[in-house]
């Protein structure tokens, strides 16, 4: 099977197992996204959407955040991963959004790339969910998930390589759709330690079935 037939094969599966598709993290407004992806580096986003009510009740926007201290913030997030570290990013990247942005969430890559705490994989998704741009964003889940299924070669050892090669190969209006699909396959089907082969809906067409 060619990559090129590998890629018809599990867009196809996907299209029709998941046709509508979103993020499992739950926000209202571009800015609490962005917190929320924020905080879901190296977090589950259970562990997240359990933090981010009582935190977005008392900081529903990037007016109110920035007008307090790391300290406050962190109160709300003590849970999750890098708790300090993220409370600090969360305010700086507040004052930035008011100071520069009035407040709101920027759409252009680089505008989004300048804000504390965000990475090329957190940029994606904000696209990509936000504001319905054809973003790749590769996470750990779409970096495994894209190597099992053959998506991608050995060469692509790096997640702006996996990304270049899944842009390049999946349709523009399917890339939005695509990083869910990754996602959640590896989050409930193809896992880490043991993928869930068979519950798979794409045996048939794995490479890395029989390991």
């Amino acid at each position: 099977m060619t990559r090129k037939e590998r890629y018809e094969a599990v867009l196809a599966y996907f299209r029709e197992e998941m046709p509508e598709v979103q993020t499992e993290l739950e926000f209202g407004s571009v800015f609490q996204l962005l917190v929320a992806v924020i905080l879901s580096a190296q977090c589950t986003d259970k562990r997240i959407n359990q933090v981010t009510p009582e935190l977005f009740r008392h900081y529903p926007d990037a007016k109110t955040m920035a007008k307090v201290e790391a300290e406050d913030v962190l109160e709300y997030i003590k849970s999750v991963s890098y708790p300090n570290s993220k409370a600090e990013h969360l305010v700086k990247m507040a004052r930035i959004l008011v100071e520069r942005h009035d407040g709101e969430v920027p759409s252009d890559m680089n505008l989004l790339l300048d804000l504390p705490g965000v990475g090329r994989k957190t940029a994606n998704v904000v696209q990509s969910v936000a504001f319905g741009k054809s973003a790749m964003a590769v996470d750990t889940h779409v970096f495994r998930v894209s190597h099992r299924l053959g998506l991608v070669s050995k060469k692509d050892d790096t997640p702006y390589k996996v990304e270049q090669m899944l842009v390049k190969n999946i349709p523009m209006e399917d890339i939005p759709r695509a990083h869910h699909w990754l996602i959640l396959h590896g989050r409930y089907v193809c896992t880490s330690r043991r993928p869930h082969c068979e519950k798979c809906g794409l045996v048939s067409v794995c490479p890395s079935v029989c390991l």
